[in-house]
């Protein structure tokens, strides 16, 4: 078994009066990506602030790599990189001023900062614009460069909040490759409410809405919690509705367009097996039949619903 780098335990923590996540469990495995899913509000921001040590929990306990982060917060950091959803940036420096800065802040070596910089900025593909003056940069460089300041010390926890938030689709891209390529030997934890996001990186998720978890496993479990339950056809003869829903395990049929049908069904994916034949038998000309996998969106929202009304 793949060991972890961060454990959280019974995680609580109450602003005010009213708690911002309660009784949150999970540990991060050394290395790969575990995406933090939530809508805004879930408690998402809440749970990263207290791992990386910037607010202190009111119940539970958070571990890096052994150390408990409220006991021993100087040396917990030295393990962990944060790249905030505004990414903590002095417009006015340039790129080789400010990791400068940043490897100083991170306590590293003098005679090492030249060599943390040079790593970190090839690392992130930021190298041909070191003499860049940041605010020149453009938003993709911009996010770059805050990857390159959390990666700098070379930390084996990278926290990365909403980080493709803002950015075109070709940006998002090359930032998505990026986070794979830093995370191919360390850890690093995505928090975004973005679905696709989570899709597109993360190999494990921990989903958190109202504070609370209501799921953790692969990305493969999750995408594949709910099983498909709609097939849509193509015939060049259309059916009527009554003919189709006396098909065994059609309980609706949804005509898309003149001859596209969705057929929703209560039994399992072995129906198209039932609807080819039916085809065949009354003359229909099939000739398209998908099983609609459902989306992350559907997902989402059953278990969001799920956890609400099994804690009423």
């Amino acid at each position: 078994m793949e060991e972890s780098i961060a454990k959280i335990q019974n995680l609580s923590h109450r602003y005010s009066k009213d708690w911002a996540i309660r009784n949150i469990n999970f540990e991060i495995k050394n290395r790969g990506i575990l995406g933090l899913l939530g809508s805004n509000g879930a408690g998402k921001s809440t749970t990263m602030n207290i791992l990386c040590g910037v607010i202190n929990q009111t119940e539970g306990i958070a571990l890096i790599d052994g150390i408990d982060i409220r006991e021993n917060p100087v040396e917990a950091k030295k393990l962990i990189g944060f790249l905030p959803q505004k990414a903590p940036l002095h417009f006015e420096l340039t790129v080789d001023e400010y990791l400068t800065h940043c490897a100083y802040m991170r306590s590293i070596p003098k005679e090492k900062v030249k060599e943390a910089l040079e790593i970190a900025k090839e690392k992130c593909g930021i190298t041909h614009f070191s003499k860049r003056v940041l605010k020149n940069l453009s938003g993709g460089y911009q996010q770059r460069v805050g990857l390159a300041q959390a990666i700098i010390h070379n930390p084996k926890l990278v926290v990365l909040d909403e980080p493709t938030n803002g950015l075109d689709p070709n940006q998002i891209i090359e930032v998505r490759r990026l986070i794979k390529n830093i995370a191919e030997d360390r850890a690093v934890i995505l928090s975004t409410h973005i679905l696709s996001e989570v899709q597109a990186t993360c190999h494990d998720i921990v989903m958190i809405e109202h504070g609370e978890m209501v799921f953790q496993d692969s990305i493969q479990a999750f995408n594949n919690y709910i099983k498909p339950n709609t097939v849509l056809i193509h015939v060049e003869k259309v059916p009527s509705k009554d003919e189709l829903l006396a098909i065994h395990g059609i309980v609706d049929a949804d005509f898309v367009t003149q001859n596209s049908i969705r057929l929703t069904f209560n039994t399992g994916p072995e129906i198209t097996k039932s609807i080819i034949q039916h085809s065949i038998e009354k003359g229909w000309d099939l000739t398209e039949i998908q099983l609609e996998k459902s989306s992350l969106d559907a997902i989402f929202a059953q278990l969001s619903k799920k956890k609400k009304y099994a804690n009423p």
